[in-house]
């Protein structure tokens, strides 16, 4: 039996990827001034960017897909008999894997939902994996195995260069989004299957420099199947200096640096970036 895979518009994929991969993505939406744009299609990342950057009292904000154009998707991808794998952004970040659920109850085809618990890069890591081992013929019990392996073998960092977005979603306290504008207090995240868990935090650039050299030290003794570094803004320069050190002993190491999704862009505000790898 054929399966198809579906995910959402939060996945960080190359353009390459998207070409060679049968991979079929549901868009998230974005209001902003009383206007509504489907997520890749009449905006782009670039545009929300600027959106954000603009904005000083009304903040863009992202909607999960409906649950009846994902039941639309689904029914279409399996009116010819064909499984659906929809795998979808971490539910810490995003509720369109709660949505892909209950699309899946109401869908007439035959459709499997799974919490990648990861995202962006980290997503296009099973997704990916997920269109090869169903082109190679896997079975779904199979595949799933797979990813959860894959999964386990990912990390995922987030480097938040103020906390003020994760207090307008409500994922911090009010408190603690005051104390971050009082002391310019920057903090890197650890995404976890249950938590974003804080590994460190201090004043100024010195506390992500810090994290950044431990973790070099960490990768330089395993094994990179993959790197990718998706931002909010972050300059040019900063960026390249992000990868000279986490390329420091693995040069050949592939690595996908990008903006990262209005859904991601919302959550931890401008300026932050995010580091995820898979190890072999």
């Amino acid at each position: 039996m054929t399966i198809k895979i579906v995910t959402d518009s939060s996945i960080q994929l190359t353009r390459a990827e998207r070409d060679a991969y049968p991979i079929h993505i549901a868009p998230l939406t974005v209001q902003y001034a009383g206007e509504t744009y489907v997520d890749g299609k009449t905006i782009t990342r670039e545009d929300f960017l600027a959106k954000l950057t603009a904005a000083t009292t009304e903040f863009p904000t992202t909607s999960q897909p409906t649950v009846g154009s994902l039941v639309e998707l689904y029914d279409q991808l399996g009116a010819d008999g064909s499984q659906i794998l929809s795998i979808h952004c971490t539910g810490l970040l995003s509720g369109t894997v709660e949505g892909a659920h209950t699309a899946a109850q109401q869908s007439n085809s035959d459709v499997v939902v799974l919490d990648s618990k990861v995202m962006d890069r980290g997503l296009a890591y099973q997704v990916i994996a997920a269109v090869q081992d169903a082109e190679a013929g896997l079975d779904l019990e199979a595949i799933l195995a797979h990813l959860d392996e894959i999964r386990s073998k990912t990390e995922t960092y987030v480097f938040l260069d103020s906390l003020d977005a994760m207090q307008r979603g409500g994922r911090i306290s009010r408190v603690a989004g005051l104390l971050t504008k009082l002391i310019k207090l920057k903090v890197v995240v650890r995404l976890t299957d249950s938590q974003l868990q804080i590994v460190a935090k201090g004043r100024g650039s010195k506390a992500f420099s810090k994290v950044l050299n431990e973790m070099q030290a960490t990768i330089s003794q395993q094994t990179l199947v993959d790197v990718g570094i998706s931002h909010v803004g972050v300059e040019e320069d900063d960026l390249v200096k992000i990868q000279s050190i986490l390329q420091q002993g693995q040069p050949d190491v592939p690595y996908t640096v990008a903006l990262t999704s209005p859904v991601i862009m919302s959550h931890v505000g401008l300026k932050a970036f995010g580091i995820m790898y898979q190890t072999k």
